[in-house]
């Protein structure tokens, strides 16, 4: 996943504004699994729009989307590279 420096200078390009409250609230190391939770989005999200805004919910959704971008992105990639190195080894 992006580092929490990445997730505020992309709210930064995207805002003008940090919101380090959010990206601090959901890469918490003692809940950060549970917070990255897409069942829990609609919730999450109406707590960051009644606390700091309708800008700041769309925020939390952006780290989000960032994070699945991330980790998926890695994970295709890998696979892309697994897939070429068998194809080469069986003469593909």
């Amino acid at each position: 996943m992006p580092e929490l420096n990445v997730h505020i200078a992309s709210s930064v390009a995207r805002t003008g504004k940090e919101y380090r409250e959010v990206h601090e609230w959901i890469d918490a190391p003692d809940t950060k699994y549970e917070r990255h939770d897409f069942s829990k989005v609609l919730v999450n999200a109406a707590m960051f729009r009644e606390k700091y805004g309708e800008e700041a919910a769309q925020e939390y959704v952006n780290h989000l989307v960032d994070d699945l971008k991330c980790r998926f992105g890695k994970q295709i990639d890998s696979h892309v590279a697994s897939m070429k190195d068998c194809l080469k080894y069986f003469g593909g």
